[in-house]
């Protein structure tokens, strides 16, 4: 089990057995490289932990602790934790400042008290029988165990396909289970029990603009200073956009050595390259800067080892690109920080101002006066024809039906063809309402919140975990990387929360107390320009490069004996794909990804007869 994630730990390796509990470490060295080995244990050997991340507050527990009489063997924030839950039981949690999946064997109460940071920025898996309770960093821990047979839970190819990701605490292997966020579960006397210990829920701020901006730039810098305590060299991953910027920038002054920064660009014509961002931004604070190119033959090469690492089937081609970022920054530092979260905390997605002023205009329209393409040219000059097909649709849908999250699309090819996609004998486990009620639930209970906070609750709750943070992880962890994201510190996001919508989209600007807060510290050029990310080429690809690839892997009778999908309609969207110019090439890559993930974590067995795949119990 430990060997399957060696990645994720080379430094060093550690195991405890007592009893029915074993524990196994494998180490990624930070915080006190000669002192931190796991499993550690506070002073008679009564409470033991195995623990990944950083607690970013522990000097200021240390202290605590120290004055309470507890007596400490090293330096590590590992070791704190022991303390704290020694001193307060479950409830250190909400002491913790941090980002971390741990597990406390208490040897006194025989109990096992498991929990995962309150933003989900660390992953936490879990298996659960009727005899034991497995469970570890990534799915593959699981799988080393001899008892876990890895079985498709059919029910969520729909779910994968709406999102085009899995939200929620399912995984695609039946019995496997995601922690979520901000929860914790104890086990004890044969008994399980999950509970969740926070939630973004904060009243609103009656703050003026202009306090909010004071409160806000002081506490970006402190959460960037702690962010930065490590023993070892920290670089800072680039993208060329704001929040990637502002993380350089307010490191300025507090590390004694160079800043290194790393970005990643593509050769592909047509595409906008970040890397002249990047490096403006590094010239602008005096880093020392890292680039590379790829290609489209990266990509291709990098995908069966993408699977592998990413264990669930996550659209993300971004992804590819943080791989071989990563793959850089790796010769120079061993702690990365991105500018991940800065978006759904202040509302940077364009369709968080284009939903905003739809549900505006859909209240000057009642009842429909004129054509709906004027009425979104009146809503946004700036919008294109094929954003106002996509828009138009959705006048007349309430809100609540058509919100996924900020990258859903709800007139994409799977929804348009949802009668013809799936095949006769799948067709009856597909359950759209259970496919989206997960983004159900989490609006529901964000009703009283204005629309803006109301879409970055759900993205906060649903794309940002599942999505992007699982690709930051996975992605540098492939590495040996530890990726750390200070915009997610969770008192900034509870602050973030608090303020009001017109705070993050006024008029038609994005993340504006942001942005106000940044004024005169990112440049200009990088503050105005429009939001891109790392724009991985992969629907040109699709088109060019990899045509043969992704129509060879959808065509193929290993793929299509899964009976998941109707023949047709696939090849329809491969030729649909190449009229429209790639308008379709994230459903292609859904797919694609889906596919390779079967033949990775369904292991070399026979490819399923329809009936047998389709089995309330299936056994693959």
């Amino acid at each position: 089990m430990a060997d399957s994630i060696v990645h994720r730990g080379p430094d060093d390796e550690g195991f405890y057995f007592s009893g029915q509990v074993g524990l196994g470490f494998r180490r990624l060295s930070i915080i006190d490289l000669g002192g931190g080995h796991q499993p550690l244990c506070n002073e008679d050997e009564t409470i033991w932990i195995v623990f990944n991340g950083e607690i970013y507050n522990y000097q200021e527990l240390r202290q605590f602790l120290l004055s309470k009489g507890h007596q400490f063997r090293t330096q590590s924030d590992t070791e704190v934790i022991v303390h704290l839950y020694e001193e307060l039981g479950k409830a250190c949690l909400e002491r913790l400042r941090g980002m971390f999946a741990f597990a406390i064997w208490d040897n006194r109460r025989k109990s096992l008290f498991i929990a995962r940071d309150r933003v989900g920025i660390k992953p936490l898996y879990y298996y659960h029988s009727n005899s034991s309770f497995i469970f570890g960093s990534e799915i593959k821990v699981i799988l080393a165990d001899p008892e876990v047979t890895p079985e498709v839970n059919p029910e969520m190819i729909d779910r994968i396909l709406t999102f085009n990701y899995l939200p929620g605490e399912e995984t695609l292997l039946k019995n496997i289970h995601k922690l979520a966020p901000g929860s914790c579960v104890l086990i004890e006397d044969g008994d399980v029990k999950i509970r969740q210990y926070w939630d973004l829920e904060v009243p609103q701020s009656s703050l003026s603009l202009a306090s909010a901006e004071e409160q806000l730039s002081a506490m970006l810098d402190e959460s960037v200073r702690l962010h930065m305590i490590s023993d070892v060299p920290v670089g800072f991953l680039l993208s060329g956009g704001v929040d990637s910027s502002a993380m350089l920038c307010m490191a300025r002054g507090k590390t004694e050595g160079p800043l290194l920064s790393f970005t990643v660009g593509f050769s592909e014509p047509g595409i906008t390259d970040e890397r002249p961002y990047a490096r403006l931004a590094a010239k602008a604070y005096g880093a020392e800067h890292h680039e590379m190119t790829i290609s489209s033959k990266d990509f291709e090469n990098f995908l069966p080892q993408y699977i592998w690492h990413m264990e669930e089937p996550v659209c993300e081609p971004p992804a590819v690109a943080m791989y071989y970022v990563s793959q850089l920054a790796r010769k120079f530092v061993k702690v990365l920080i991105s500018g991940e979260g800065g978006d759904e905390g202040f509302g940077g997605y364009q369709i968080y101002r284009n939903l905003l002023w739809l549900e505006r205009l859909k209240s000057v329209l009642k009842p429909m006066n004129g054509s709906i393409s004027k009425g979104l040219l009146r809503l946004n000059p700036y919008l294109k024809s094929s954003q106002i097909a996509r828009y138009a649709p959705l006048l007349r849908m309430p809100f609540e039906s058509y919100y996924h999250s900020g990258t859903s699309n709800p007139v994409n090819f799977f929804n348009q063809n949802l009668d013809t996609l799936y095949s006769e004998e799948f067709a009856p486990l597909v359950n759209r309402e259970q496919s989206v009620s997960i983004v159900k639930k989490h609006l529901q209970k964000s009703a009283g919140r204005d629309l803006v906070n109301r879409m970055l609750y759900v993205d906060t709750k649903t794309w940002l975990v599942d999505d992007l943070l699982l690709k930051a992880d996975k992605m540098t962890m492939a590495n040996s990387l530890e990726l750390r994201v200070p915009f997610l510190d969770h008192k900034i996001l509870e602050f973030a929360a608090s303020l009001p919508g017109k705070y993050k989209v006024h008029g038609f600007t994005t993340k504006y107390i942001l942005k106000r807060v940044l004024s005169n510290r990112v440049p200009q050029e990088i503050l105005n320009r429009k939001k891109v990310g790392f724009p991985v080429p992969y629907n040109a690809w699709l088109r060019t490069d990899l045509k043969d690839w992704i129509r060879d892997l959808l065509l193929d009778r290993e793929t299509l004996q899964r009976g998941y999908f109707n023949r047709n309609c696939i090849e329809r969207l491969i030729s649909q794909n190449t009229a429209l110019g790639g308008s379709y090439s994230k459903e292609l890559f859904s797919l694609a990804v889906l596919e390779l993930w079967h033949r990775e974590f369904l292991g070399k067995q026979e490819s399923p007869s329809r009936q047998s795949a389709f089995d309330p119990a299936p056994v693959l």
